[in-house]
């Protein structure tokens, strides 16, 4: 079994990371791929809520958030 890096939900606001891979079933998996979430693609954390959860990231030019869960899942690189 591989081991994972750093997860999108490691990050704190300001910092960046590239999406290495996503470690989901196939159905969050597809859609935090249409979200734009896919191999090679930079990330940054904009924003956190008060108690951390949920996560507002920029991805391709516009932001959208994540459960803490979800981000758990982005290995990044």
């Amino acid at each position: 079994m591989k081991t994972m890096q750093m997860t999108m939900d490691e990050l704190t606001v300001g910092q960046k990371g590239a999406v290495k891979a996503i470690h989901a079933p196939k159905q969050l998996k597809r859609r935090l791929m249409d979200m734009g979430f896919t191999k090679g693609v930079d990330i940054e954390v904009v924003k956190l809520a008060p108690m951390g959860d949920p996560i507002e990231v920029s991805v391709r030019g516009y932001n959208l958030c994540l459960r803490r869960a979800e981000a758990r899942k982005i290995e990044l690189r």
